[in-house]
């Protein structure tokens, strides 16, 4: 499904970076990965040997631009091109509205938001007609969920971000859309306090907590030409959750 086409996955080592990377890797896809963990070079190492495709790994963090600029080189230089631009890597805080820090304020929004704009402000040079660009935002983002003041505005700002994009590029033939996922299982929310994390589990409609697989899924749809007329969308993976 992803066969000759090159892929640029952003925080890739686990959670839903991970579950992305591996299916499209056993689609066929070349990948270029970017994640702060040293484990992201096993994770490539067997990707790479169970699916016989290019998987290149970039250890640093996409808010360092210079960093960014050189894995932009790195790909320009072993393939020429990038047909598909995940950003997935981001941050998440908790904190009522009145005892959030602006210090985790900037670092939600560094994170979340202005690498996101500058990875594909980078990405797109080497993007031509066909190319998808697939943002992860989040039903915090489309709905607002309470206790993460930050972290909403943060992913609401990637959904602006993305219709925004989708309506610049689509004259160039590059799609833009964005997925905004529920409560998923990952480490990220693994780490959320217990009465919290609870709640969050029992709004689900169809009862039972996300699967980084089930982002991952809809991800490969976007990368895939079976989208090839869908951009400017928010699609929310949530299983019914009432946030």
């Amino acid at each position: 499904m992803l066969r000759g086409k090159v892929a640029l996955v952003t925080g890739a080592s686990r959670g839903i970076g991970k579950s992305i990377a591996e299916l499209f890797s056993a689609n066929g896809a070349d990948l270029h990965l970017i994640a702060r963990s040293e484990s992201l070079i096993l994770l490539a190492e067997d990707l790479a040997a169970a699916s016989g495709n290019s998987v290149t790994t970039h250890i640093g963090d996409v808010c360092d631009f210079s960093f960014v600029r050189n894995v932009i080189a790195s790909c320009k230089k072993k393939h020429g091109k990038i047909d598909i631009l995940v950003n997935n890597a981001g941050v998440v805080q908790q904190g009522l509205l009145g005892m959030v820090s602006m210090e985790q304020s900037r670092a939600t929004m560094e994170t979340n938001v202005l690498a996101v704009l500058n990875v594909t402000q980078y990405a797109i040079r080497l993007m031509g007609p066909g190319a998808s660009i697939i943002n992860l935002a989040s039903i915090a983002g489309t709905r607002g969920m309470e206790g993460t003041p930050a972290y909403s505005a943060s992913k609401g700002a990637v959904v602006g971000f993305t219709l925004s994009i989708a309506k610049d590029l689509a004259k160039k033939q590059i799609r833009a859309n964005a997925i905004a996922p529920g409560f998923i299982d990952t480490d990220m929310t693994r780490g959320l306090t217990s009465d919290w994390y609870q709640k969050r589990v029992d709004s689900i409609g169809m009862g039972r907590i996300g699967r980084p697989e089930d982002i991952a899924k809809v991800a490969l749809f976007l990368a895939s030409d079976l989208s090839g007329y869908v951009t400017g969308q928010i699609i929310g993976v949530d299983g019914g959750m009432v946030s």
